[in-house]
């Protein structure tokens, strides 16, 4: 049976007299983290609530922490100056073998995943945040021995369909599963974000090529990988997001894929909002 959290936001304005717990500490500087991230990106907290979801997944200053596809960094920089210099951020990416499946990569860009390590390392670092924890970077299906067993968390934050999408080509979610249960401590955390799909859409439709994955899918992948599935949050669901049978998630904003030559369509869209997503924590038994 699933578990599902109600997370609330909890506002507190204690006295110098009374003492403060360290989560609570904690949770004020990531507070100021996001509030000193540019507009920009502020505005999409009303649909990917960071603060929120870190804090679910209890993700702390000072700890090592496997992200999932970084990418162009927007939750990279966030958790680089909320980690601190004490903690550690590690970029994980698909495997360079993966990418060709997709079909619209360019030659040159096939080419720079193989370097992908050294490069978003080199990148993130050139991010100017102050105070930033230390980085490192793998690959799914590529993970250094001398990284496993020293990560307190994984975040999977959109980071699931494509693997699922492209696993009978190459067994890529297997391996980056895999991956994630082996760089863990005992004890670690499995934070997941993903575009959910409804219950009544069949299994075929939700295969991930859709941006869509099932619950009981992503519950069943990540036991079945000996993780313990502590429960879900209903933080990142969005109800206005029904998808049809012909749709995908990249209908939605910010992507907005098949509306750029509607203006009409797109506005119905943006008036969704972001996907429906399901936020989930596993853990590594000790």
């Amino acid at each position: 049976m699933r578990t599902l959290f109600r997370t609330t936001v909890f506002t507190t304005i204690a006295s110098s007299a009374l003492l403060v717990s360290p989560l609570a500490l904690a949770n004020g500087q990531l507070a100021e983290v996001l509030a000193a991230q540019p507009d920009e990106m502020q505005a999409r907290y009303e649909y990917r609530h960071p603060q929120e979801t870190l804090e679910f997944f209890g993700i702390e200053p000072g700890m090592t922490v496997v992200e999932a596809l970084p990418g162009g960094g927007w939750y990279s920089k966030v958790l680089m100056a909320y980690l601190g210099p004490d903690g550690k951020l590690i970029g994980a990416d698909y495997s360079a073998d993966m990418f060709p499946l997709f079909g619209f990569f360019s030659d040159e860009q096939l080419e720079a995943k193989k370097t992908w390590v050294a490069d978003w390392t080199a990148e993130a670092a050139g991010w100017g945040v102050e105070n930033s924890a230390q980085l490192g970077a793998f690959q799914f299906g590529s993970l250094p021995e001398d990284m496993k067993g020293t990560a307190d968390a994984v975040v999977l934050i959109r980071a699931l369909h494509n693997l699922a999408r492209f696993e009978p080509q190459g067994g890529f979610l297997t391996a980056a599963v895999k991956d994630v249960v082996d760089v863990l401590k005992p004890g670690g955390i499995v934070g997941v974000v993903q575009h959910q799909a409804r219950d009544d859409k069949s299994d075929e439709w939700a295969n991930g090529s859709r941006g869509y994955l099932k619950d009981d899918f992503v519950i069943e992948m990540m036991t079945g990988a000996g993780l313990e599935f502590e429960g879900m949050s209903d933080i990142n669901f969005n109800e206005n997001d029904q998808p049809g049978e012909s749709d995908i998630v990249w209908r939605l904003p910010p992507t907005l894929a098949t509306s750029r030559d509607n203006p009409e369509l797109q506005e119905q869209l943006k008036a969704i909002g972001e996907s429906n997503r399901m936020t989930l924590k596993f853990r590594k038994p000790e």
